[in-house]
Order: structure tokens, then C-alpha cells, then sequence
């Protein structure tokens, strides 16, 4: 087939927008002690590049690979254990945990090749009754949980900085610059996931061990969301970012884009999607 008649399904661009191929990165990737792999969740190109980056990383950490992802929370962790131990069965976990809808296509490859290897794979994320109630009461009302609680959460008090573009993007997507309690609420929701995300992270890794951790683009975006909380924890860490982008046209990396990850992969937008 001719090169003008080829439909590439994606390309990879580093933040200036240089074209760089899946090799290159995979040892760059190698080097990390985090990655942070940004989805489009009902894109099928990010779940088959996140399953060819988690086998990469395999290839080059064996056991000392933990696998992490934002899909599942945290106190669906003792059931993720059992079918990862081969203590359950599928069904068990389909049925039990709170899984995705598209847990079956995009996030069962994952979760069955740490069973297959036998690697950790952590559910990171805190369950959503908690980033619900932030979004009613804010981070106040986290403090009258029982103690048994507060361990699915990052420790508290946790700092929000509203001033984050990422965080102060959502305020002005819901008409506000701040001062809006409510709309405050809903970035801090944000926020508690994402410090929540990090911290998990931190809390399952011990030394020499590396982590690939799974989450929407929107939590890692401009080195900022998990990011910035592993950064504020640890900051000598080496994280390197992957962000996932649609656009018309593969073949460069549009303005908007550059700075926007360390990697970014940019797939056609009339690509199909799983949902």
C-alpha cells in the first residue's frame, strides 16, 4: 500500500511536537519510576496502547511492575485481590465490584495480564460516595468519617489550589472565576480524586519498584492533577506523562496540544469508539 493511501490509527508526538515512535518512548517509559498513561475512556486505540506499554514495561521490570488505574476504587481492593490471587472467580468480581461498563473490552486485558504475571494492580481512586459528598459539603465534610473511611481517602486535610488551570478551568466552564461555593465543591471533587490517585500510588510502592497508572487524560493533563500531588509528595520522583488527543488529521500535533504531556497520542476523531 502507498504511503498516501495509508489511514494511519494514530501518531505519537513528544510536548513540542516531534513525531516519535513507540520504541523510543517504551524506553523512556522504562526509565520512569511513574507513568501516568492520560485516556480518552471509550477510545480503543488508548486501551491497545495502554496494554502494549503495560507489556513493555513488563519486558523490562518483571515483578517490580505495579499496575494502577483511576477505573477502580479503593475499597474494591480486597475483591481485585482475590481474582488477581485466583481466590474468585470472573463473574465474582463482575458482579461484586463496582466496575465500568466497559470493563469487559477496555480494562479486563489489563487487570488479566497482572493475574496472568502475577503483578499488584491497585484501584486507586476514592469511591465515588466520597467525592460526591465533597462535591455537596467540600472537603469539610470528609472530617466526620470514621477512621475506617479516611483510609479509602488521601490524608486529610488535603490542599486544593483552585488557581491550578486545570482546577480553575472547571470553575470558569461553570461560568464562575471563584468565590462560587458550589462550583468550588465540584473542582475540590476533583481534586480529592486526584490527590487520592497519588497517593495510593505512593502508599503501594516500595524501592526499585515502578508503576504504570491508568487514568482520564483530564487527571494528568499538563503535569498537573496526579501530578502535581506526587510532585508536592515526593518530589524527587521521575513521572513521565502520556495524554491521549483527537484530531482531524494525524500527521502533527496541533498548537493546542504541545506542553499538554510528556507524550501525547494524537487518534483520528472519527475513530470508532467502545461506548
Amino acid at each position: 500500500m502507498s504511503g498516501e493511501n495509508q489511514t494511519p490509527a494514530y501518531q505519537l508526538f513528544n510536548k513540542e511536537g516531534k513525531t516519535v515512535n513507540f520504541e523510543d518512548i517504551s524506553k523512556k517509559l522504562a526509565e520512569a519510576d511513574i507513568v501516568l498513561f492520560g485516556e480518552l475512556h471509550n477510545n480503543p486505540i488508548c486501551h491497545w496502547l495502554q496494554l502494549r506499554t503495560t507489556k513493555k514495561l513488563f519486558e523490562a521490570h518483571g515483578e517490580n511492575l505495579i499496575l494502577a488505574a483511576e477505573m477502580f476504587e479503593k475499597d474494591d481492593q480486597l475483591i481485585l485481590n482475590e481474582y488477581l490471587k485466583g481466590k474468585i472467580q470472573e463473574k465474582h468480581l463482575e458482579s461484586e465490584a463496582k466496575l465500568w461498563n466497559n470493563y469487559q473490552t477496555d480494562y479486563a486485558p489489563l487487570v488479566n495480564f497482572a493475574k496472568d504475571n502475577k503483578l499488584k494492580f491497585i484501584g486507586s481512586n476514592i469511591p465515588r460516595r466520597y467525592a460526591s459528598l465533597v462535591s455537596r459539603e467540600g472537603l469539610e465534610g470528609l472530617e466526620s468519617l470514621d477512621k475506617e473511611a479516611k483510609k479509602l481517602i488521601a490524608p486529610l486535610p488535603v490542599k486544593v489550589d483552585l488557581a491550578l488551570p486545570g482546577y480553575k478551568n472547571m470553575l470558569e466552564m461553570m461560568g464562575t472565576h471563584g468565590g462560587n461555593a458550589q462550583a468550588e465543591n465540584f473542582a475540590k471533587a476533583q481534586a480529592i480524586k486526584d490527590a487520592t490517585m497519588a497517593n495510593s500510588i505512593l502508599e503501594n510502592m516500595d524501592k526499585n519498584q515502578h508503576t504504570l497508572h491508568f487514568n482520564g487524560a483530564y487527571h494528568s493533563n499538563n503535569f498537573e492533577g496526579i501530578m502535581w500531588y506526587l510532585q508536592q509528595a515526593k518530589p524527587k520522583l521521575k513521572i513521565v506523562t502520556i495524554s491521549s488527543v483527537e484530531q482531524e488529521s494525524v500527521e502533527s500535533l496541533e498548537e493546542k496540544n504541545l506542553q499538554l504531556a510528556d507524550y501525547i497520542i494524537v487518534i483520528p476523531s472519527d475513530m470508532t469508539k467502545t461506548y
